[in-house]
């Protein structure tokens, strides 16, 4: 990928003319933990990790999410009642996939930085909220993806953004303050089931006049294929999440490497949803699928399986440049607090070492799989209803019966695939699962085959 080396070289090289690159200068401030890699873990799930899984409802919030459900033909319990129902339940619906929200060594680090430094980080990263902490936590996730540096952000959505900002401002760069042509825009590659802050950064980018959007059929490569074949732009980005977090499928990465072999296209990937559950060191989908090399960037959250809060871009010190010279949301938000870069850190390193829980939530996919027969491939488990009345009376029944699980309705998704989102944690166990399956089964058939492709419907 010379060609994007060459692309990124002049484009610093034009910010530099304008004295317009920004560098991040931390902040020395005492580490309130060691720092050698030594921290409290264990062989297996603590009374903490439950904590992860299990709420409670106040009664009137119980109470008031019950009015907004619809009741199921021929009625319901009453919602006066609503003292006699369970208000205690298991969350289903959750990110936090690996239960490191609650982990001991996460809260103590988060607490010590607390005592010692306290919330406010001052101001935004390249004015004075930047500190040693911060780098660190970034040094950590560089060498979690196997990249040369990396970018933290206030979050997941704002670093999609800053990229596609970075990324466009390649063509307006190039062309000496006057709009580029359409030859010289870069041409982005998305798919159509692409996270919001992606959608939302090509938007921002593509009303700028600096990029080209061709946006591909879910994780078709062949549709991918013909539009790179038929594209003559020069530049050429393909961006795609790694892990969908409404359908629960991964992108077929292996095939896309071989189209950016073939096409030569900057490839992106937001790995949310894989990062410290794919992968046997938790790299993510690109550690999975044996292609971290074949992956330029890489765009993640730490408010998934890291159990905290933020954003990262895991790529070249080049883009790390251009990207916090250039991309908006990250020049103009307030950095992350010391406390959430301190967790974020601490959760990285009990991660490492307690492999245990990726092995966990694996098999809380293959025990839903094996009692269900429904083919899931990852911890986030779709149920596509149809309407939205059949998600929110399966939502209820499943509210009645003790599980935190919404209804996923438009913006989120089309009208007419409303759906259960059920999210699966190294906390839960195997009877949980079967709990789960249990209380399903009772509003679902598992499973429905439609058109080539395994759904639940409603039993009528």
């Amino acid at each position: 990928m010379d060609h994007w080396e060459k692309w990124i070289g002049e484009a610093l090289a034009s910010l530099n003319a304008m004295k317009l690159v920004r560098y991040s200068r931390p902040l020395a401030l005492p580490i309130s933990f060691d720092t050698s890699g030594e921290c409290k873990t264990f062989d297996g799930p603590g009374c903490w990790d439950r904590a992860s899984v299990e709420v409670r409802l106040e009664q009137e919030t119980f109470r008031q999410w019950l009015r907004d459900l619809p009741l199921p033909p021929g009625g319901g319990q009453n919602t006066d009642d609503a003292e006699s129902l369970c208000k205690e339940m298991l969350l289903f619906s959750g990110n936090d996939y690996l239960g490191l929200s609650t982990h001991p060594e996460v809260r103590t680090s988060a607490a010590k930085a607390a005592t010692e430094h306290g919330m406010g980080t001052r101001g935004s990263f390249l004015v004075c909220g930047y500190t040693n902490y911060h780098r660190l936590l970034e040094t950590s996730l560089a060498e979690l993806k196997r990249k040369e540096d990396c970018l933290l952000c206030p979050t997941g959505f704002a670093a999609n953004m800053a990229f596609m900002s970075a990324l466009g401002s390649i063509s307006s760069l190039s062309v000496d303050g006057r709009k580029p042509s359409k030859a010289e825009k870069v041409a982005v590659f998305s798919d159509a089931l692409n996270h919001a802050s992606i959608i939302d950064g090509i938007r921002l980018a593509e009303r700028l006049g600096e990029i080209e959007v061709f946006i591909y059929r879910h994780c078709d490569m062949d549709h991918l294929n013909t539009l790179l074949s038929s594209c003559k732009t020069s530049k050429k980005s393909v961006i795609t999440d790694s892990l969908f977090s409404m359908d629960g499928d991964f992108v077929p990465l292996v095939e896309l490497v071989q189209l950016r072999r073939k096409h030569g296209f900057l490839l992106v990937i937001d790995d949310a949803h894989a990062t410290l559950v794919c992968g046997q060191n938790g790299g993510g989908a690109a550690e999975m699928f044996n292609c971290e090399s074949d992956v330029d960037i890489c765009i993640g959250s730490l408010s998934k399986a890291v159990g905290c809060l933020g954003g990262f871009i895991a790529c070249s010190k080049n883009w790390k440049q251009l990207i916090q010279s250039r991309g908006r949301s990250f020049i103009f938000s307030t950095a992350l607090p010391i406390p959430v870069a301190a967790a974020s850190y601490a959760a990285l390193r009990v991660a490492r070492k307690e492999s245990w829980r990726r092995r966990a939530i694996w098999d809380r996919v293959h025990e839903f799989r094996s009692l269900t027969g429904f083919a899931v491939t990852s911890p986030i488990i779709s149920i596509v209803l149809g309407s939205e009345e059949s998600a929110l009376l399966a939502s209820r029944h499943m509210l009645m019966s003790g599980f935190h699980i919404s209804a996923i309705r438009p913006p989120a998704v089309p009208s007419n695939l409303c759906r259960l989102r059920i999210t699966l944690s190294a906390a839960h166990t195997t009877n949980d699962i079967k709990r789960l399956v249990a209380t399903l089964s009772h509003w679902i058939k598992f499973p429905i085959v439609v058109e080539g492709c395994d759904k639940l419907v409603p039993k009528l």
